[in-house]
């Protein structure tokens, strides 16, 4: 496999968003004797037309395509049971691209984002054990008001043709909270105030040696706090999150990569209207996938973002605005092979939701994204987007 495609596939396998959204009903399949099982579900498709620009005429083209949005299918269970004073619950979720490919005819994706158990009560919390969403960049992420959307689909990070979904807001604003084994405890609803920490399975991120070998004496921690009040008739939901770990080597050559980044923002909702600000700042982390998707060597340099978005509702219609960038010294172009080089990335969308009802609905997006190579103009890109799908949540 040569580079190019072996870049495809890690991409989209990985880069299909990892949150569900709030189904509008979930379906309970048995109720007995304190013990329930239920089920969940998303299907999206769009139709969509990239116009690619880029450094290099070889590249410039117009692309249809046919796929998924911003978040992939997927169906999800969950399990709950009371025990005495414990609540026990458990979940797992199933992601599937609807994009086959011309290599491997019908071998579609299915991969498994969420598979954990919790235990919870009211006085101490919760713990949750298995594989689930990060906490750093989590809120970031899951209060996008493009979620259901499309977003951006950079050629130059093999978007435009991949078989995965879009990036979203993912490298224009945050960093992708990746699915991962951890131990996590979560606090009881505190007036509104809520603490969440674990430690997660670490990764390699100075793996540059042939005589020696990465390692992590010590696991990722992750931790997200969150707040949630009224002021002025106004719901506001605010948050902050971190991550930190430090990935060392056996040949004492190779320097140690510590890793920091922290993530916050707010989200304030009156009547209709809906206005969110969020951001980040990181070092030693990719900008694109907080488990350093590909194991590329990353050095202590930093990168950092914002997001700007607002929406409105009227009646059965969601109109959305949003704005996003992130500023990265060097750590993100090498999660597609290349060089450890500087660039910043920009995307602008605005995008229309029609409710048909309390399951389906429609969406139009016009989206455009940006790379500037800063002292390479090899990089630059200039990408214009128009979707349009349907989207069924149950």
């Amino acid at each position: 496999m040569n580079k190019n495609k072996a870049c495809y596939s890690l991409l989209a396998a990985a880069t299909a968003l990892a949150f569900s959204l709030p189904a509008a009903a979930e379906i309970v399949l048995y109720d007995k004797d304190g013990t329930t099982f239920s089920t969940d579900g998303y299907f999206n498709a769009f139709y969509v037309n990239s116009d690619v620009d880029r450094a290099g005429e070889q590249f410039d083209r117009k692309q249809s395509r046919v796929k998924m949005g911003f978040l992939p299918n997927y169906i999800g269970f969950n399990f709950g049971k009371q025990v005495d004073d414990i609540k026990l619950g458990g979940r797992s979720s199933f992601w599937v691209t609807i994009n086959d490919s011309e290599q491997n005819g019908t071998g579609t994706a299915i991969d498994v984002r969420q598979f954990y158990a919790t235990a919870s009560n009211d006085q101490w919390g919760e713990v949750l054990f298995g594989k689930d969403f990060g906490l750093f960049a989590r809120s970031n992420i899951l209060l996008d008001e493009l979620l259901a959307g499309y977003g951006q689909v950079s050629d130059t990070l093999v978007l435009v043709d991949g078989g995965g979904v879009s990036f979203g807001n993912i490298g224009t604003g945050y960093p992708y909270p990746f699915p991962t084994s951890q131990i996590t405890w979560r606090s009881p609803d505190m007036s509104g105030l809520r603490i969440a920490a674990g430690i997660m399975d670490p990764v390699d991120t100075n793996d540059s040696s042939s005589t020696g070998k990465a390692y992590q004496e010590n696991p990722r921690f992750e931790t997200e706090i969150t707040y949630q009040f009224e002021v002025g008739g106004a719901q506001i939901y605010s948050w902050l999150n971190a991550m930190q770990q430090t990935s060392e080597n056996t040949d004492s050559s190779v320097e140690d990569v510590d890793s920091s980044g922290i993530g916050y923002g707010v989200q304030a909702r009156m009547g209709g209207l809906s206005l969110t600000a969020s951001g980040f700042q990181a070092e030693g982390i990719n900008p694109f996938f907080t488990n350093n998707l590909t194991e590329p060597t990353l050095r202590e340099v930093d990168s950092d973002g914002y997001l700007l978005q607002g929406s409105y509702r009227f009646g059965k219609n969601r109109i959305a605005l949003s704005y996003g960038k992130t500023k990265d010294d060097g750590n993100g172009q090498v999660a597609v092979g290349r060089p450890s080089l500087a660039a910043d990335y920009e995307t602008r969308g605005v995008a229309y939701f029609r409710d048909i009802n309390d399951n389906l609905k429609l969406v139009a997006e016009l989206n455009q994204f940006e790379i500037d190579g800063k002292n390479n103009p090899a990089l630059d890109e200039d990408t214009r987007t128009f979707a349009v799908g349907a989207v069924l949540a149950f």
